[in-house]
């Protein structure tokens, strides 16, 4: 990236920032893209993991929003990412007769026309209505009282980590030049005219100033600290909303659908995930430690509390297999409410030679991302194409469909049970050839994970020779899931993972070492903050844990 000008250099690799480069990349600009740690090592990596229209937001009669995502929604079911956005059901239980069945009803009703209006919602049922008794056959966990009838409706979900990581290796596909472990440190300037950023490589050490014509800040809740090195005030801030879930093994919880539920301040997911449900999600305030935001002891009650309200069989601590916390970048008024601040996004030119792009939600990324590169697009003296990222798939999605049709075939060729074939193929989609390659070189690799039984040996490799792991971290928290999925977080089989990768990134046994150790670190100060009673101490005992210093 230094060694020429760049037409558009993107600074943040979550959702906003990966999917800003591939709409610059396929438009032909010459295009870099830097992130100061791991592809979604912030908010998108902690995201409730949902691909959905925002059904509260037509409570509020965001019409505009709700349409937008749900166009979004089905051009990833359907079109850009069908390995990866998954359908998913969800009941929601009705507490009142008659009135709450019609409000609601037709609530649901209307995201179902909308839906199917924007021209891309024939992938996903319709809702139903369900009786008492129907709901509690779907959702046999719910307590008899806690409902009069149910809805049921559909959404979509994702990985959120790997959804990011396969955005970066298409931009990449497409010409971008991609970094991570990559800190801006300072703007370039001539005049008032932002024209390049000073990178400092965190890995092998050193500064390097990236020339570019435009460059776009798509660093959500770091936003404002962006700001804050070109020494201007900003068009709008961003505030930081904290949000957690919960994870719980399957058994714990009797359904076959998910459920939607309300609370005083906003709603309550319970959502299928694997063997596991995710539990989520909290709406508060947090000016602590953006890297690192931690739960406290207060928010697993909160959230205990809030759906054992309707189950039958109550969830304890016990059965919190993970838990995470994420942060959710939201425009801000002074003095609002976060549950109350906006999720529309936003794009500003604050001084010339800079784009910022800030809010948003994590389904309309790719809005975002054309509305930046648009702007940006204002500052380049030349004629630049059209968007066209509505019509370009994901690495892995072309093809997908065929390959899923013949995952018997690929079972057998592999020697891998199918079961283990459908896992690779809704992670990797069509590249799945490139991760059984390794099992067929190598039949061990295709054994699984001591103590994580859901990812395969040959995926820890592919993770560091094809997605750009650094890290232990990276691997089992992002790559995989393996840090939420299990009791111990990982920490069984963080030396098997750390020596499958080490002869890809050339580690020493020192190394090795050092990222077992320092993963530990980080499991046993995220148990200790989840003890403390409210944010300040929760992250205090979270930050006892430092960073993984570079190889």
């Amino acid at each position: 990236m230094a060694d020429r000008e760049l037409d558009v250099l993107v600074v943040g690799a979550g959702v906003v920032g990966a999917g800003t480069a591939l709409d610059a990349a396929t438009r032909g600009l010459q295009t870099g893209l830097v992130e100061a740690r791991d592809w979604a090592a912030g908010t998108s990596s902690r995201s409730s993991k949902l691909i959905h229209g925002g059904l509260r937001y037509l409570e509020m009669l965001d019409f505009a929003l709700v349409r937008e995502a749900l166009k979004e929604r089905g051009l990833l079911l359907q079109r850009l990412a069908p390995h990866l956005v998954k359908p998913v059901p969800f009941l929601y239980p009705l507490q009142h007769r008659a009135w709450e069945r019609f409000y609601a009803g037709a609530g649901v009703a209307l995201y179902d026309a909308m839906s199917v209006s924007s021209g891309h919602g024939r992938g996903l049922p319709v809702h139903r209505h369900l009786t008492r008794r129907r709901a509690l056959r779907v959702a046999p966990c719910l307590r008899k009282d806690a409902l009069v009838g149910a809805l049921q409706y559909y959404d979509a979900q994702m990985d959120d980590a790997r959804f990011v990581t396969t955005l970066v290796r298409t931009a990449a596909a497409y010409g971008a030049d991609v970094a991570n472990r990559a800190r801006v440190v300072g703007f370039l300037r001539e005049g008032e005219r932002v024209v390049g950023a000073r990178v400092r490589d965190l890995e092998q050490g050193g500064e390097f100033e990236i020339r570019a014509r435009q460059v776009v800040n798509a660093t959500g809740v770091w936003t404002d600290d962006t700001q804050k090195l070109i020494a201007e005030r900003g068009q709008f801030h961003v505030r930081a909303s904290k949000g957690i879930h919960l994870v719980v093994p399957k058994d714990r919880v009797h359904s076959t659908t998910g459920l939607i539920l309300r609370t005083e301040k906003s709603v309550l997911f319970v959502i299928p995930w694997g063997r596991h449900w995710i539990i989520g999600t909290t709406d508060t305030d947090w000016d602590l430690d953006k890297a690192h935001p931690a739960a406290s002891s207060a928010d697993i009650d909160y959230l205990l509390e809030h759906v054992n309200s309707v189950l039958a069989v109550p969830l304890t601590r016990d059965d919190v297999q993970g838990v995470y916390a994420g942060l959710r970048p939201l425009l801000a008024g002074e003095s609002d409410a976060t549950s109350k601040l906006s999720r529309e996004h936003t794009v500003a030119h604050p001084v010339p030679g800079l784009v910022v792009v800030a809010g948003g939600k994590y389904t309309t990324y790719r809005v975002m991302a054309k509305d930046a590169v648009d702007e940006a697009v204002h500052g380049l003296s030349q004629r630049v194409a059209d968007c066209v990222t509505e019509d370009v798939p994901l690495v892995g999605a072309e093809g997908y469909r065929a390959l899923w049709n013949g995952r018997a075939r690929l079972a057998l060729r592999t020697g891998l049970h199918v079961a283990r074939i459908e896992h690779l193929l809704n992670r990797y989609g069509s590249l799945v050839d490139e991760v059984l390659s390794y099992v067929i070189a190598d039949p061990s690799m295709g054994e699984p994970l001591t103590g994580a039984d859901d990812y395969l040996r040959a995926e820890v490799v592919y993770a560091a020779s094809h997605e750009g792991a650094r890290h232990l971290d990276d691997v089992l928290t992002r790559r995989t899931r393996i840090s939420i999925e299990t009791f111990d977080r990982g920490t069984r089989c963080a030396r098997e993972a750390a020596e499958l990768i080490a002869p890809v990134l050339g580690w020493d046994a020192a190394q090795v070492e050092k990222e077992v150790e320092h993963y530990e670190k980080r499991v046993e100060a995220e148990r200790e903050s989840q003890l403390q009673p409210d944010d300040q101490t929760a992250d205090a005992a979270r930050l006892g844990a430092p960073d993984i210093q570079p190889v």
